[in-house]
């Protein structure tokens, strides 16, 4: 398979990549970010400096989880010297567009999220024609070998929705809301279904429009009050935790509010009591690992975690230790 190509033969294929930083407020995104203004190492010895890797994932504009991820890439970057950038579209068709954009400008690696793999399959497919090395974070655990990726950083989700669901049995929870905020997504579907075979009581799915937080809230409104017996909401991102509790206030539901994922705004909201508790995947590993397996694949040949997946979570973020997180919170990297 072309995922133990060598180092050598990689190096053949690599081609310097400048790209002209460009931004949106919606659809495909794409900048870059340089950790060095340094040049190649003497000596033949290769160099951060002397390879680019494109970063591409299925963020929707203006996500702050994706900003953690990013600081995680910016931090390996600038330690490295290797070059990234970045490039982003929450529609599958548009992210393998920016995949293919990559290939195509003959980029030496690809770091990628891959919620949808099936849309992304053939532009991945064409990385791997090309020599390409593919690492992939965040989503697409189940599925990254098999588009040939070399290393996975990101959580299990299914892991992590056990751990989520065991919890809620230990704090006496009995009917449980889960809010996906977008469909056709493995990684949200498997955390809830992880929740549904660890958990005592019951769980029911509901489907809102991520990008429309109004609409949001208003759902999820509707539902606690046509359902007063639902006494936990556990949302899978942390915009729509925040988004729930004032659900929760407006429809007058004694309901808790739970979440996968932070920000800093949510890490308040848990020092403040109005979300009971997070599951963290660490997205600022995920960024970081994702770059920095890159630069060492590329100027030593190392792969981390051997083929397989590193995990980067479930920890939980709760009263007990939010005020050692948050103050990495404010800083962007938790």
């Amino acid at each position: 398979m072309w995922k133990h190509r060598t180092r050598a033969t990689v190096a053949l294929a690599a081609l310097a990549l400048t790209v002209a930083g460009c931004s949106s407020t919606g659809g495909a995104q794409q900048d870059s970010s340089d950790g060095s203004t340094s040049g190649g190492g003497g000596g033949g010895v290769d160099t951060g400096a002397d390879y680019t890797v494109a970063m591409v994932t299925h963020a929707p504009a203006g996500d702050t989880f994706f900003d953690i991820i990013r600081a995680g890439a910016d931090e390996a970057s600038a330690e490295t010297g290797i070059e990234y950038t970045y490039a982003n579209s929450d529609q599958p068709n548009e992210q393998a567009t920016l995949i293919q954009n990559a290939v195509d400008s003959q980029v030496d690696a690809i770091a990628v999220s891959m919620p949808n793999v099936p849309a992304l399959s053939e532009a991945l497919g064409n990385a791997a024609d090309a020599g390409i090395p593919v690492f992939a974070f965040n989503a697409g655990l189940s599925e990254y070998e098999d588009v040939g990726a070399l290393a996975y950083f990101g959580q299990d989700e299914s892991i992590a929705g056990g751990a989520a669901g065991e919890r809620l049995t230990e704090e006496g929870a009995q009917n449980v809301l889960c809010v996906l905020q977008a469909q056709g997504q493995s990684q949200l579907e498997a955390r809830c279904d992880g929740v549904a075979d660890a958990f005592s009581g019951t769980v029911e799915k509901i489907y809102v429009t991520g990008t429309d937080l109004p609409s949001v809230q208003s759902t999820i409104t509707a539902k606690l009050a046509e359902d007063p017996s639902i006494d936990t909401v556990l949302t899978l991102g942390a915009p729509f935790a925040l988004t729930a509790v004032q659900s929760v206030d407006e429809a007058g539901s004694e309901a808790q509010v739970v979440t996968f994922d932070t920000n800093a705004e949510l890490v308040g909201a848990i020092e403040d009591g109005d979300v009971t508790w997070a599951v963290d995947q660490q997205p600022f590993l995920q960024g970081y690992e994702a770059i920095d397996a890159a630069y060492l694949y590329l100027t030593n040949g190392n792969v981390l975690g051997g083929g397989e997946p590193v995990l980067t979570g479930p920890a939980f973020v709760d009263s007990d230790n939010v005020a050692d997180v948050a103050a990495y919170a404010e800083a962007g990297t938790r």
